[in-house]
């Protein structure tokens, strides 16, 4: 585990709540650098909702700068990488191959892999001593004894004082209120549905399933839905993500009941209904599913935040952007906050006094490039459900989602160009003085 000597130690103190994939790539990535953080879980230990996660080109990039992609690849198989090369079949009919995505590894090698294991694996590298458990915020005041200062509040009546406070506590955040208001929870349903679950993959070939799904992920395409395939566990498993959405409903005009669970166990029957009339590929892996598998109404940030920071709070990850998952961005975003953050808190020029602007700078150049992120996740949806600017012609599939527009520039950014101008902005400013370089 490596740490950053005492010298290099900041006169401020960092608070994260939520330890989820974000949560713990920031706290790494502070402890790395030198920056005292503590992490603040609200389960008893860590873990992991969901079954696979991927992980774009740009979030490989940044767990490689972090020093974790190391230990990430000692629990990955050769079929956990270059994920990125999708392979789109008609999911109507004969399942016909219209488009076969473009990759030019190692550049643009993406990342698929069990959340549980992906987790694993960022534990290591951070020390347990600063991690707290069974601690669900409640809110965030000032600090009775100094303005300056601020205390997380928690659900067992204990409180925490520190100088800054990050909240990767996810979609659900309590960080968030404090920015927006705490009656303003800027939670929506996207009207789109995803049902989830694990196929032994030997279990699909028995069954004459057809599509090859071992070298590549692939999607099926459709009117109103599409279905993401890609495997995991050395190619032993296959995640399956079924898509169903409307596009006919604006965000945010049909959200759920309150108190109605977003997950929810769903029966084989239900999928096999929802997706009835679809290819023969499509029924046999629907007949191949569990008996239960899950059923998630995707909420996202709805509208869209005008500031991920208020004071000396921000939001990373969920918490600041939850977005649909059509371009596979949600966590690779999470991740870039990550990065970006902890850069910022541990420049040579960052102390307790310039705390506010730093994060205002974070906030700055972060919230364009995720809203972008998101606007693009909702398009791609769109056109894999038969509703992008070429409707149903699935031949077109490769002008609308035109990698040169859309993904090139997710998967391909400047990391280093972006925190200099985010530094140059901040002497611009004279929040810095430039006496670091």
């Amino acid at each position: 585990m490596q740490q950053a000597s005492q010298t290099q130690r900041k006169n401020f103190e960092v608070a994260i709540v939520g330890g989820g994939v974000v949560g713990l790539t920031c706290a790494i990535a502070l402890q790395k650098a030198g920056v005292p953080v503590q992490l603040f879980e609200a389960a008893a230990a860590f873990g992991a909702i969901g079954a696979g996660i991927s992980i774009g080109p740009n979030g490989v990039t940044v767990l490689k700068k972090l020093g974790v992609w190391g230990d990430i690849m000692k629990r990955c198989s050769p079929t956990d990488l270059g994920l990125q090369g999708f392979v789109y079949h008609t999911g109507v009919g004969e399942h016909k191959v219209v488009w076969k995505f473009p990759t030019e590894l190692p550049q643009d090698e993406g990342l698929g892999i069990h959340r549980a294991t992906f987790i694993e694996a960022l534990v290591e590298h951070l020390d347990p001593a600063n991690c707290h458990f069974s601690k669900r915020c409640t809110s965030i005041t000032e600090s009775p004894t100094d303005p300056k200062r601020l205390q997380v509040h928690f659900l067992d009546g204990t409180a925490h004082e520190t100088d800054v406070v990050l909240g990767a506590d996810g979609i659900k955040s309590f960080v968030r209120r404090y920015i927006t208001g705490d009656s303003d929870s800027r939670v929506a349903f996207s009207n789109t549905v995803a049902y989830r679950g694990l196929v032994p993959y030997a279990q699909l070939k028995a069954a004459g399933f057809k599509v090859d799904l071992a070298k590549n992920p692939t999607c099926f395409a459709g009117p109103g839905k599409h279905f993401i395939l890609y495997p995991i566990k050395e190619g032993q498993l296959i995640n399956v993500v079924a898509f169903s959405a409307r596009y006919d409903i604006p965000i945010g005009a049909a959200n759920l009941p309150e108190g109605a669970p977003w997950v929810e166990p769903t029966s084989r029957e239900e999928l096999q209904q929802v997706y009835a009339g679809w290819g023969s590929d499509v029924k046999i892996l629907l007949d191949c599913m569990p008996e239960e598998s899950s059923k998630w109404s995707i909420h996202v940030v709805h509208p869209p935040l005008e500031t991920y920071t208020k004071g000396r709070v921000a939001v990373l990850g969920d918490a600041a952007h939850a977005m649909l998952t059509h371009m596979g961005g949600g966590a690779g975003q999470g991740l870039e906050d990550a990065l970006m953050l902890s850069r910022l808190l541990s420049h040579p020029e960052t102390n307790a006094e310039n705390l506010e602007a730093v994060l205002q700078a974070y906030s700055d150049f972060r919230l364009p490039r995720a809203q972008k992120t998101c606007d693009g996740s909702l398009f791609v949806g769109r056109v894999l459900d038969g509703d992008g600017p070429h409707g149903e012609d699935w031949e077109k599939l490769s002008e609308d989602i035109s990698p040169e527009k859309l993904l090139w520039p997710l998967w391909r950014h400047d990391f280093d160009a972006e925190f200099a101008t985010m530094v140059a902005q901040l002497r611009e400013q004279g929040a810095f003085s430039g006496a670091s370089t």
